[in-house]
C-alpha cells in the first residue's frame, strides 16, 4: 500500500467523521452498493447512501478512527476500524471495531 493511498483513505474516513457528506460520495462510484447496517438491507447509489448517512446522523453520531489499512489479494483496501456510536447527547451507545473492504472508489494510483 502507497503512503498516498493510504492517506487517501484516511483522509475519507475524516470526512466522514465531519459529515462532508459531498467529500465522500464524490469519492464512490455513482452506482455504488453499500449496506445498510444500520436499517438493514442493501443502498444502490450515491443518492440513496447520502440520504441514508443523513437520516443516521440525525438519530447517531458514529464516528471511526482508522487503527490499519492494507491491501487485499483481490484488488480491494482493507481499513480496520473503532467505531464509536454516541446519541445526539453524547453518550455513547456503541464501542467496535469492524472492518471495511472498499473497491473501486479507493484510487489504484500513488497520486
Amino acid at each position: 500500500m502507497t503512503s498516498a493511498r493510504a492517506d487517501h483513505v484516511r483522509a475519507l474516513y475524516q470526512s466522514f467523521n465531519d459529515r462532508d457528506l459531498d467529500a465522500v460520495l464524490a469519492a464512490m462510484a455513482p452506482d455504488v452498493d453499500w449496506p445498510n447496517g444500520w436499517e438493514g438491507g442493501r443502498l444502490a447509489g450515491r443518492d440513496e447512501v447520502g440520504a441514508y448517512w443523513e437520516r443516521q446522523w440525525n438519530e447517531i453520531r458514529p464516528t471511526t478512527i482508522v487503527r490499519d489499512i492494507k491491501d487485499r489479494s483481490d484488488g480491494t483496501v482493507e481499513a480496520r476500524v473503532r467505531l464509536v456510536v454516541r446519541d445526539p447527547a453524547g453518550n455513547v451507545l456503541e464501542r467496535s471495531e469492524v472492518t471495511h473492504a472498499m473497491s473501486s472508489w479507493v484510487p489504484t494510483s500513488s497520486a
